[in-house]
């Protein structure tokens, strides 16, 4: 995510460390490297020239505390410039209502049909809501195919009439049906075009006029560039949208642009689209991405994104299997398919402080884990439940049944057993639980 910003400004910032203090001349320096990498981003000129002449004001009339070394100081600055830049702070989206209806707008490819069913997979498993999800984009072929296949996935109903091309008529069908059944929630997904055409914006704004939504929300391709911010600006001057969605923030996109459409229209960045999954969407926080933006890492997400998959309850159980030296390969799928729900491993090592940088040259699969559940697959349910009892014909069979090698199992084996004896040493020792600050289930 904005890799390449974030090496760049990682470089041009690194040009006051080990300086003994802030002077003009090395200021200059800097905030003219950061302005060249925020062009090379897909920033405009003018947005880039704005932000890097506050970051040399800021940095200029600010005294430097011997604790703290002016480059250190710096990214300080630009941290906070970012922060601003993206809008300061986070802005929930508005679901009061009977149902509250939101509006999705946006040109043909840039992921609104995903992410109508990713907000509703949000709004369901996160704010506890009854979503519908309404197609009324009836002129992309299988574009209702599209939405009522992912309503399947996340078990939300998809109101459709095949066959009716008057999608105002149908998201007012919609309306009713959500009122009729006690639905909290309506998400419309809209048509779209290939390029801003005045069919187009004439029908978002037949549809916003008729249903008075309380949320419209803009979604934007991010790896689209200048043209995502010209396009954020058509749109808001015809429909007056609430907040902005930026999709495929995981692909190589240089990110500029993106960043700037909170600057351009005034209107918040409220969602950030990061992967295919349906799960694959976080709320949007500036101070969270100039973070990340700056290589310092994510981790009040990451801790977030954990408390979502943890089950205290479950967490005791296992500390008790553990302590009693229970833990088997059942317990250690169960914890490995927690870890994948947070989200792809790259994405998770970028939140960690440092590790974003250690592995931005590497490649890490978010298949990495398939090996080992192909070991434990080939074992019978006695063996996944009794480690100990693995004997050589047993390893055979089950490198076999993996195809994988005995060395494989065999190191997979070991670290199993030295991961076990591990966790027993820490829960012994009297280790306590967190309390955290969520519910069971």
């Amino acid at each position: 995510m904005f890799e390449n910003l974030s090496n760049k400004i990682e470089k041009a910032l690194h040009t006051l460390r080990g300086k003994g203090s802030i002077t003009d001349i090395n200021v200059a320096e800097t905030v003219k490297e950061v302005r060249k990498a925020l062009l090379d981003a897909d920033v405009s000129y003018p947005i880039a020239k704005a932000f890097t002449d506050k970051v040399k004001n800021e940095a200029i009339g600010r005294n430097v505390i011997h604790s703290i070394e002016p480059g250190q100081l710096m990214v300080k600055i630009v941290h906070e410039e970012l922060t601003t830049l993206m809008g300061g702070a986070s802005v929930d989206i508005n679901i009061k209502g009977a149902p509250a209806i939101i509006l999705i707008a946006g040109l043909q490819g840039s992921g609104k049909t995903t992410f109508s069913a990713k907000l509703a997979h949000h709004l369901k498993n996160k704010r506890g809501k009854r979503v519908m999800l309404a197609a009324c984009d009836v002129y992309r072929p299988a574009a209702i195919s599209q939405l009522q296949t992912l309503g399947e996935q996340i078990n939300v109903p998809v109101f459709a009439e095949i066959g009716n091309q008057n999608p105002v008529d149908i998201a007012n069908k919609a309306v009713h049906e959500c009122k009729s059944k006690g639905y909290d929630v309506l998400i419309v997904d809209t048509a779209g075009r290939l390029a801003v055409d005045e069919e187009m914006m004439s029908e978002i704004a037949r549809l916003k006029t008729e249903l008075n939504p309380q949320e419209t929300l803009f979604v934007v391709d991010s790896m689209t560039g200048q043209d995502a911010v010209n396009t954020a600006k058509a749109f808001n001057e015809r429909i007056d949208y609430d907040g902005v969605v930026l999709t495929k923030l995981d692909g190589d996109t240089r990110g500029g642009a993106a960043l700037t459409i909170r600057y351009t229209v005034d209107k918040p960045i409220k969602f950030v689209g990061v992967g295919e999954k349906m799960d694959a969407l976080d709320v949007f926080h500036p101070d969270r991405m100039a973070s990340r933006i700056l290589g310092m890492g994510d981790v009040v997400s990451l801790v977030e994104r954990a408390q979502e998959q943890y089950d205290e309850e479950e967490a005791r159980r296992l500390q008790k299997k553990i302590i009693h030296n229970e833990y088997n390969f059942d317990d250690f799928l169960g914890q490995i398919a927690q870890i994948k729900k947070m989200g792809s491993m790259k994405d998770l090592m970028g939140m960690i402080p440092g590790m974003g940088k250690l592995t931005k040259n590497l490649e890490i699969s978010d298949d990495a884990f398939v090996p080992i559940e192909a070991m434990i697959g080939s074992m019978t349910p006695y063996e996944r439940q009794h480690p100990s009892c693995l004997n050589g014909s047993r390893k055979q069979r089950i490198a076999n049944g993996s195809g994988r090698s005995i060395q494989e199992l065999n190191r997979f084996l070991k670290q199993f057993d030295d991961t076990r004896k591990m966790m027993k040493m820490v829960s012994t020792k009297g280790a306590k639980l967190p309390k955290m600050p969520i519910k069971k289930r």
